[in-house]
């Protein structure tokens, strides 16, 4: 007699369900932004020395071929790292000086002008607590405080840039072993290897297409403030560079200041021309042109890249503005691109190479 086959069990149900997955994912995210905003402080530095390293490594590589030691060309990545940063700390320097001086010279004006915008917006029958309101953006009291909170600020980027030099020292020493990660491991290791490299890549071609055309734009800003008679057209050129790596809203960060200094001395007509050229030139290429070799060289869609100057801005501070794109990859690199169940996610952040991958089995 046949012996009745066993009956086959059950598939064993999920231990927890997607949605509650996607619950504790969301709550794992929440305390780790928030740990990362309240460390902002080391959070901040850190990212910025990551991104130096990551701009100047591609100089050993040249440095190694031409015969020099490991030691000499990790030295040399390093020096080039100190030279960045030295050079974009006198610019913020001599920018912020600049602006003070700018400030303390003309506060009769900006003190007249405030009375007479507070005039006209009576005139047009604004009500007297709205005009002032609205017109204190040009108080010299409220510019001076701005200069100092923007002081404050900048102090505190120097009290962590030592830690950034300190950063720079040991991620460049890092990066020399890291990049014999295969060669150690073997091929297993090769996907994570190529995740990090285009990582690396994109981070880099961020901030050449960024930098190429903030020089574009501050050469061509400066030189018309130059023409118009504009004081200090160094400093809004400046100014212009800086912003032009605040993704979207640079632009309204940079055109602000050397328009009240406009409307201070020269009025209305050369405060419409100085906002007239900064929209013909910044518009056109901050907000028309450049967006789309950004998305191109880092595969973000404009939407996640506008989010994420908010977002990173809000969590680390002033500092997050800037490294907002970086970071943006980072997290893609470090949650979506290991998992081959995300590409919808990827294609949707605009990875467009995401589509092309085979999908998951099973």
């Amino acid at each position: 007699m046949k012996r009745a086959p066993a009956p086959v069990p059950p598939a064993a149900a999920p231990a927890l369900s997607p949605m509650l997955r996607v619950l504790l994912g969301l709550a794992a995210a929440v305390i780790a932004l928030a740990g990362m905003s309240f460390a902002r402080e080391l959070v901040g530095p850190l990212v910025l020395a990551g991104v130096i390293v990551i701009i100047c490594h591609p100089l050993r590589y040249p440095l190694l071929r031409w015969g020099w030691p490991r030691w000499a060309a990790t030295t040399g990545v390093i020096v080039l790292g100190y030279l960045i940063l030295g050079v974009l700390a006198a610019l913020m320097f001599f920018a912020g000086t600049q602006f003070v001086r700018l400030v303390g010279s003309y506060a009769d004006e900006l003190q007249a002008s405030a009375q007479s915008f507070i005039a006209w917006l009576q005139s047009v029958g604004l009500d007297t607590q709205a005009a002032d309101a609205a017109a204190g953006a040009l108080d010299p009291s409220n510019l001076v405080a701005i200069a100092t909170s923007l002081g404050g600020a900048a102090l505190n980027v120097l009290t962590a840039f030592f830690f950034v030099l300190a950063y720079v020292i040991f991620m460049a020493a890092d990066g020399a072993r890291y990049a014999r990660a295969e060669a150690q491991f073997g091929a297993g290791i090769r996907p994570t290897v190529q995740r990090f490299t285009s990582f690396n890549t994109g981070v880099r071609r961020y901030y050449i297409v960024n930098a190429s055309f903030g020089a574009v734009v501050a050469i061509i800003d400066g030189l018309a403030l130059w023409a118009l008679g504009v004081p200090a057209p160094v400093v809004w050129a400046i100014l212009a560079f800086v912003t032009n790596f605040v993704p979207n809203i640079g632009f309204v960060l940079g055109v602000i200041p050397p328009a009240v200094l406009a409307l201070v001395v020269g009025g209305w007509p050369l405060m419409l021309a100085v906002v007239a050229i900064y929209c013909i030139v910044n518009v056109t290429l901050q907000v028309l042109i450049q967006p789309k070799f950004v998305s191109d060289a880092v595969n973000l869609s404009l939407t996640l890249s506008f989010f994420s100057v908010i977002f990173w801005t809000f969590i680390i501070g002033p500092l997050g503005a800037i490294l907002s794109i970086p970071l943006t990859l980072m997290v893609r690199a470090l949650i979506l691109e290991g998992d081959p169940g995300t590409r919808w996610l990827r294609w949707l952040s605009g990875d467009t190479d995401a589509a092309k991958l085979e999908p998951p089995r099973g």
